[in-house]
């Protein structure tokens, strides 16, 4: 059970652990479709053995999490092995900065994924957050696997999580019934980190940037503003944006609706940023995106009675 905290949305406990269904669902799913497609996947099956392992490896401290809180040093090196092994068996060949070492290049890569397998754990803490996040983020996956910029295993991943997502979000509707659980969120941001980076590797660096953005940008932030004021922000807390938009007037229906439609908004313009390669076009995406994004962000921080 979820019991209400300093974090949480929620004022009575809830059950908890439904992204276990999630995780299970993808996994048996993507992995059936792998092995009966007709295309040659061989290739890349020690990435996604890796990132089996990886994310089972989150399912299982996450579970334990759920059921009673680890300390946070255990959950970190799990964390950094699951994303590390990951990256491990990502093809040399594959760059974002050739101009950096290899190993330094890597390095950073399992830092960034290490942080962002933590802010959509941190970022799934109001009803259907999750949803209105994973459903744009992988259906904008799918739209750009058809233009060629998602390899068709990604693609199937991509449509197995899409899936199980929308099979949780009943259950999850606001005032939900069941919460995903960090045995969810925490396997669905190394799923999600993995597919992005795909994205990246592929070329597409702006798309990757933009169809995560909102949850980059409030996490982010929400961390820089709290080490700013040295507040510990390791611990529980309510201050990222959305959090405050539900102190300031705002329904979780309303949250998770401006949360949705400004993703769709940005699935468009990672369309936009693929269809039309040329650096401008990307660049001209991310400033469109970076300002929708800081235009909700303010609307969530100023409240509902500031407009």
């Amino acid at each position: 059970m979820a019991r209400p905290n300093a974090r949480s949305s929620h004022r009575e406990p809830t059950p908890q652990g439904g992204g276990a269904a999630v995780i299970a669902a993808t996994l048996v799913v993507a992995w059936s479709a792998i092995l009966l497609s007709t295309t040659d996947w061989h290739a890349g099956l020690p990435q996604y053995l890796a990132l089996t392992a990886g994310v089972l490896l989150l399912a299982v401290v996450g579970a334990v999490d759920d059921i009673r809180t680890l300390p946070a040093t255990p959950r970190l090196l799990a964390q950094f092995a699951a994303v590390a092994l990951v990256i491990a068996m990502v093809p040399q060949e594959l760059r974002l900065v050739p101009a950096l070492p290899l190993v330094l290049e890597r390095l950073l890569l399992v830092i960034a994924g290490v942080w962002f397998v933590n802010l959509v754990n941190f970022m799934d803490g109001i009803d259907w957050i999750t949803v209105a996040e994973v459903v744009p983020v992988t259906g904008g996956l799918l739209l750009l696997g058809w233009l060629g910029a998602v390899p068709f295993e990604a693609m199937l991943l991509a449509a197995a999580l899409l899936g199980a997502t929308l099979g949780f979000a009943p259950s999850n509707r606001p005032v939900a019934a069941l919460f995903l659980g960090d045995v969810g969120s925490l396997p669905i941001g190394l799923l999600l980190g993995f597919l992005l980076l795909g994205l990246a590797f592929n070329g597409h660096v702006a798309a990757a940037l933009l169809l995560p953005l909102y949850y980059l940008a409030d996490a982010s932030l929400t961390l820089a503003r709290r080490m700013i004021a040295r507040e510990p922000f390791w611990q529980a807390h309510r201050s990222h944006f959305y959090q405050r938009a539900t102190d300031r007037g705002f329904t979780v229906s309303k949250i998770v609706t401006h949360i949705f439609v400004l993703n769709l908004l940005l699935v468009a313009l990672a369309i936009v940023s693929v269809a039309r390669p040329e650096a401008a076009t990307s660049l001209a995406a991310l400033a469109a995106g970076g300002m929708l994004v800081g235009l909700t962000l303010a609307r969530f921080a100023r409240g509902k009675s500031g407009g």
